[in-house]
């Protein structure tokens, strides 16, 4: 992490789960401290590509559909003014391959330790792991408190 004249990189996994609402906080609360900027990123991935089928999906209706959720729950998460200094991305692919890939010139990833998917008993999720094991940066794994 040498000297930047830039601002530092914010970057973080947004998926609705109460940890990456917490991991959001947690973001914007650094790059508060350090200057920089948050880079949220919601990953969206199409059901059809992994060995079932589904019917015919609309690309852009898609990525449009999560988009329009994140924008609504990074007002709810954080409020109006706050959400509007937060620069969105939404990306399809694997999440774990996206973050790292938004994360290469960041200061720091942040992600969640489970996301929707997550098994009630589990340490960490499948994502939060695999970045935590593969990033050239620092990761921060923020938990929810909810249960």
């Amino acid at each position: 992490m040498g000297m930047h004249a830039i601002e530092p990189k914010v970057v973080v996994g947004v998926d609705g789960s109460p940890s990456s609402y917490e991991a959001l906080r947690w973001a914007v609360r650094y790059a508060g401290m350090v200057g920089g900027t948050v880079h949220a990123v919601a990953v969206w991935e199409l059901p059809g590509l992994y060995g079932w089928s589904a019917p015919a999906v609309d690309m852009d209706v898609d990525e449009d559909g999560t988009r329009q959720r994140m924008r609504k729950e990074l007002t709810d998460v954080l409020g109006a003014e706050a959400a509007g200094s937060v620069r969105t991305h939404v990306v399809h692919g694997n999440p774990a391959d996206v973050l790292l890939r938004a994360a290469e010139d960041a200061e720091v990833l942040v992600v969640g330790s489970r996301g929707r998917g997550g098994f009630a008993r589990a340490l960490l999720g499948s994502v939060s792991q695999h970045v935590s094991q593969h990033a050239n940066r620092p990761v921060v794994i923020v938990r929810s408190e909810k249960k």
